[in-house]
């Protein structure tokens, strides 16, 4: 992992620790060009989000329902991830080969759960990622741990 990278997923996952016990949390997007997917595998869900332009109506459509509750998403570990350049050729753009506006959901492991070509809410998206295997793990972990 590069060092600079690793320091910025740290400072990040501090930040989101952090915000989840504030009135206002916030989950900044990261650009697809500064990151690459298989440094967060094990550690965060990417909730990747591509359009052709960052005008795109979906595009802006979804970054605002992404925005509206972050502290669900904080919640299962999600970091949003966004292309829109089809020209600049990200790593992540060419693992996940996108056409046009798309929300592609991965869950811990690497693996994509989810490709929708449509805006989703946070509800829809936390509704899926619950009923993943690692998040159900999670949640018997969370609940063994709690005891």
């Amino acid at each position: 992992m590069k060092p600079a990278l690793a320091l910025i997923l740290v400072i990040c996952s501090a930040l989101a620790a952090g915000a989840a016990e504030t009135d206002n949390p916030v989950l900044d997007p990261i650009p697809a060009a500064d990151v690459s997917l298989e440094e967060l595998k094990w550690l965060n869900r990417p909730v990747v989000v591509f359009a052709d332009n960052p005008n795109d109506p979906a595009f802006q459509t979804q970054m605002r329902y992404l925005a509206e509750d972050p502290v669900e998403l904080i919640k299962r570990d999600v970091v949003i991830i966004t292309d829109t350049d089809p020209d600049a050729r990200s790593e992540v753009r060419l693992t996940l080969r996108p056409r046009g506006f798309s929300m592609v959901l991965l869950d811990k492991d690497g693996d994509v759960k989810l490709r929708k070509p449509l805006p989703w809410s946070v509800r829809e998206i936390v509704h899926a990622i619950d009923k993943f295997p690692l998040r159900r793990q999670e949640i018997r972990d969370e609940r063994l741990n709690s005891r």
